[in-house]
Formats: structure tokens, sequence, C-alpha cells
């Protein structure tokens, strides 16, 4: 594994942790701790008595009460049947004996038995721990609590307490019991310790040789899309095969105790820390992250652009510098907007970084990454939305800046049958320049043959497509010049449908319902019946509505079929999206010209 950033997500998550720890509003924890969901905290006298009930101590700051983000001794507790006790916190089963629903009561006893046992334990063997009047009330408490007595409080522990872990509090401190000084010394003391037996070697993110190799990386990584609640492996090794030359759990992959946990402490603050709404989006079954290299003012609003919000959303356009920075960065992508990203008082050079991560069972899977320079990020997001860039017929409903999600969802009936290989292909040619997945052009052209919505989303990624991956220049808007036989055998059928509409008012079901499947695929087996009928639905049209109509209708027509020339038997991928491109531009410019007769005279 290389140590440069740009080859390693790792490194870069590990440099990104000094970063991150610098600012107190991610709430990142120290070496030996982990960031923990606190919801309740038993407050105790200096006797060890419990001081009324469990108190809540989730977070009502919010529209709802959420556990609180608290820094806590030690990580995450593994997952498993065995007995694991945490250091002065943990869920109610090993802190009171008592467990919401419980089916195995005898195991919850247990657990309380453990705790109760591992701080009696040191209590005897750290004088100086059992010293402090903190941890010696927790000991008294641990002494004389009985199981039992937890249904005193059944109430609120199946309230607040049913999920999350909890805390200890002296009675008359602000903190808790596990941030004194004392104890703080103790836990530090311990993990700096050095084992004599642990192996050492040369770290692959840092590149520092002989140090403290991690077994398994700490803390496991949660917040990711679908993978196990309890937290996730991006570096893990669980089968025989992985044993080769000695090499057992991480040693396969040599990664320092110091890299592994400040690279999976960075990534959890970005997936599920109080900052997260920053830096996170899901794509398709891919749970994305970005950030830059410092602190910047993108970085501040990006999630909720690329998440398809505007300038105009009544939450945005309340909070003013949001809305303005907002602003700012539509103007920076606006074709001819002339504004870089220094307007913003970014720096263009500044890192950007992009990780896409899927769950893989109990380990996470790298769907792709990236990194780039800001202003680079911004000169590739401007080419995917130009790409994009199509007439729209309802402006105020369409948006100029499709998220990306809502691009996915045109590939797809439901969000959940996206293609699981499409969304990463796809951001990948969005944050590179790169072409557009040939996948995508070809489950948009099912969605249409499924439901036969041509719509302007659609029609913008099948333009964008034919424009990246085969150097087309499509135009915004109708091009009555364009020679190439798919796109006017799809303005054809518009102009087909269109007379259809016009002789049959209020029709059900027009032969795009019936004929746009075959007629885009195998256009010579189709199209004479089609123009058959034609003749039938103008003469019909004339005679209700004019000759006016039939005439202009009939050189339209003319003008399609004079660069026509033979009607291909079949077309390709690129020739159905053409097709369904001329489809979209002709129907617009019937509903433009609609409109302009439609306005008064000046």
């Amino acid at each position: 594994m290389s140590t440069s950033s740009e080859s390693s997500p790792l490194r870069a998550l590990e440099q990104l942790y000094d970063r991150l720890a610098r600012d107190e509003r991610y709430g990142l924890a120290l070496p030996g701790y982990s960031a923990q969901k606190i919801s309740f905290c038993l407050v105790l006298n200096p006797d060890g008595s419990l001081v009324g009930a469990p108190q809540d101590e989730r977070d009502s700051s919010g529209k709802k009460l959420l556990p609180r983000q608290l820094s806590v001794p030690g990580q995450s507790k593994p997952p498993g049947q065995g007995l694991n006790p945490c250091f002065l916190w943990d869920n109610s089963a090993y802190l009171l004996g008592y467990k919401a629903e419980d089916e195995k009561p005898d195991r919850t006893v247990k657990a309380f038995a453990a705790f109760r046992q591992r701080h009696l334990d040191l209590a005897a063997s750290e004088p100086a721990l059992a010293a402090d009047d903190g941890f010696a009330a927790v000991c008294a408490f641990l002494r004389e609590w009985r199981p039992e007595r937890a249904l005193e409080f059944k109430a609120q522990l199946d309230d607040f307490a049913a999920t999350g872990f909890g805390v200890f509090r002296l009675a008359g401190d602000r903190g808790y019991i596990h941030e004194r000084p004392a104890i703080r010394a103790y836990w530090d003391r311990m993990q700096n310790a050095a084992d004599p037996e642990a192996p050492r070697g040369q770290c692959l993110i840092s590149g520092e040789p002989d140090q403290p190799l991690a077994l398994l990386v700490e803390p496991a990584i949660k917040g990711v899309s679908g993978a196990q609640s309890s937290g996730a492996k991006i570096v893990s090794f669980n089968c025989d095969a992985f044993t080769s030359y000695g090499k057992d759990q991480g040693l396969n992959s040599p990664i320092s105790v110091s890299a592994a946990f400040r690279h999976a402490t960075a990534l959890n603050a970005l997936l599920a820390g109080p900052r997260s709404h920053l830096h996170r989006l899901q794509i398709g079954d891919a749970t994305t992250i970005f950030w830059t290299g410092e602190p910047t003012t993108t970085e501040g609003f990006l999630a909720q652009f690329l998440d398809g919000h505007t300038p105009n959303d009544e939450a945005i356009a309340q909070d003013e510098p949001l809305r303005a920075r907002l602003q700012t960065f539509f103007e920076i992508l606006s074709d001819g907007g002339g504004r870089s990203i220094e307007a913003l008082g970014d720096r263009a050079d500044t890192p950007f970084y992009v990780l896409g991560l899927s769950p893989n069972a109990a380990r996470l899977s790298v769907r792709f990454w990236s990194v780039d320079t800001l202003a680079g990020f911004v000169a590739h997001l401007r080419d995917h939305f130009t790409a994009l860039r199509l007439v729209r017929r309802f402006p105020d409903q369409e948006p100029e800046f499709p998220a990306l999600w809502l691009l996915l969802r045109q590939t797809a009936r439901e969000s959940k049958d996206i293609p699981p290989l499409l969304a990463g292909p796809l951001l990948r040619a969005v944050l590179t320049g790169a072409p557009y997945p040939a996948t995508l052009a070809s489950a948009v052209l099912n969605r249409i043959r499924a439901d036969h919505d041509i719509g302007y989303l659609r029609c913008a990624l099948l333009k964008a497509f034919l424009n990246r991956n085969h150097r087309l220049d499509l135009p915004m808007s109708l091009d009555p010049a364009r020679p190439e036989p798919a796109y006017r055998l799809g303005r054809l059928f518009a102009a087909l449908e269109k007379t259809q509409e016009d002789a049959l008012p209020g029709i059900n079901a027009t032969i795009r319902d019936r004929f746009y499947s075959a007629a885009s695929a195998t256009p010579r087996a189709v199209f004479p019946r089609l123009l058959r009928t034609y003749q039938h639905h103008l003469s019909k049209a004339a005679a209700e509505r004019g000759t006016g109509l039939k005439v202009n209708r009939e050189r339209l027509v003319q003008e399609i079929f004079s660069a026509l020339g033979d009607m291909p038997a079949h077309l390709d991928l690129s020739g159905q999206s053409l097709f369904a491109l001329g489809y979209y531009h002709q129907r617009q410019a019937f509903y433009t010209k609609a409109e302009a007769e439609a306005l008064p005279a000046a």
C-alpha cells in the first residue's frame, strides 16, 4: 500500500484526524477513547447510594430526543456472546442488571456481575484509582446494588435507557466520573504502557518503522447504510488462507495502533459524528463522504447542494449567509458565469477528497475513491451540468442542477432497484470527467420502454451520455439541421404523435404508448404503418382546425424527411438515445410555439 494520500484513503483519513481534533464541533475522541451514544446517567452519592431515578441524558436541542455523543474510555463494545464489560460506561444490562423485554435474564444478571467484578478488581489492584471519590462511589454502588431493584425505575429505563449507553456522575459534580482527572490519568497510563510481546513493524499508512501493530482495527466503522449497526471493518482478515507466512489478523496488512485509531476515528466522525450532515450523502447503495484538506466555505454547504437543495428552498432562504453562499456556488457552476471558487474565499488548490463505501457482511468495500483540488472538482462538476443542460418545459419544477440521486432514480422504478454497480461509475464520471457508464444510457432507455415517460431528466442524461461518450455536441434545444437518422426519426415520431393529438383532443393513449418502444428500436418495421395513420389524423385535424395546421405540419414532416435517406432497420444504444432526444426536442418546440402563439399581442 502506498503511503501517499492520493492512492490511499486510509492515509488521507489518518491525516484528517489532526484537523478534526482541533475543531471541538466534531467531538473527536483522543487515543484510547471513543465517541459513544449516551442516553442515561446514574447519579451517585459519595456512599454509593443512587440519587433518585436514572437521569435522561439525551440531547433535546433538535426536533426529537437523541442520545448524546460523549467521549468515553475504550472502544466500541465488541459483538459476540461473551461478557465484555466496559470501564465506567455500558448499557443498562451491565450497569444495573436490567434489560427491557429481556429474553435472557440469566445472562443479564451475569453481565452486571462481570461489570461489578471488573471495577472491584481494579479498586483492589490500583490504590490511586480506589482513592478517587468518584471511583469509590461507583464501587460502593456496585457492591450494594441488586438487579431486582431496577424494576423500581422500569418506566424510565424502558423509555430512555432501552437504547444507548449509561455513565456515572457524582452528586454535586458537573462532569461525569469517567472524566475525573485521577481516572483519566490511570486510563492514559494504561494505554501508554508498552506490551513487550506486542508485534511491531512498519505501518503501511504512516510509513513509520518499528511501530506497535494493531491486530484489530479499532474503533469499528459505524454509519454506513446497510452495514452492521454494531460497526464494520474496512481492514480485516478472517480466513485461514490469510495466515500465510504466519501473518494472523491485521498483521497481513500491518497498521500501527495509532494510525488505525486515527483513520477509523476520523472516518466515524464524517459518517456519524455531530457534523456528519456536512460530509455524508447516500448515492445508490454507496454511503459517500467528502472533505477538504483544510476548512473551507464550500465544505459547509456542499452536501446540501449535492442533495438537490437550492437557494430558494424555504429552510435555506431563512438562513441568509447560507443562501448567499449557495447562490454564489450556483453562479460559479452556471455556463458563462465567469466566477471561480475564490469568490467563496476558498483556495483553488485545496485538496478535495471523496470516498464511497458499501456494506459487505461485517466488512466494508471501497466503492470509489477520488482525489482532486477544489478547483478541479468544481470544473468537473460544471462540465457535468453543462453536458446535462437541456431545455426545460417547467423551469420552476425541473432542476437546473439535478442531484445525483435524482439522476439515478431515472434508471429504476424504485430506489431499491437502482443497479448497484451504477452509482460508483456515475459519480466517478462526474468527479473526474471520465465517460459516463454505458449502463447509464441502457438503464434509462429500459425505463422509457417500460413506462413511455420521455421526460426532462431522462433526456438530459441521454444527452450528456451522447455528448461525452460519443462527442456529438448536441444542443440544449431543437436543432433542425442535425442529420443523424435516429434524431430525425425521433422528431418525426413527435410530429406524428402531435398530429394524432390535434385530431383527437383528450385521447387517453397516443402512439407513444403503443408504438414508441418498437419505433425507437426497429423503425423500418413500424414507421410505414404510422405514416399511413398520420394521413388520416392530418385530414381530421385540418377539418377541425383549418388548413393552416395541415400546411405547417406537412412542411415540418417534409423538412424532417429531407435528410433522412433510407430508414434504418435497427437502432443501437446511441441511436435509441438520439431518437429519444430528437423526440423530446421536437415536443418542446411544439410547446414553445404554442405558448408563444397564446401570448397577447404587444
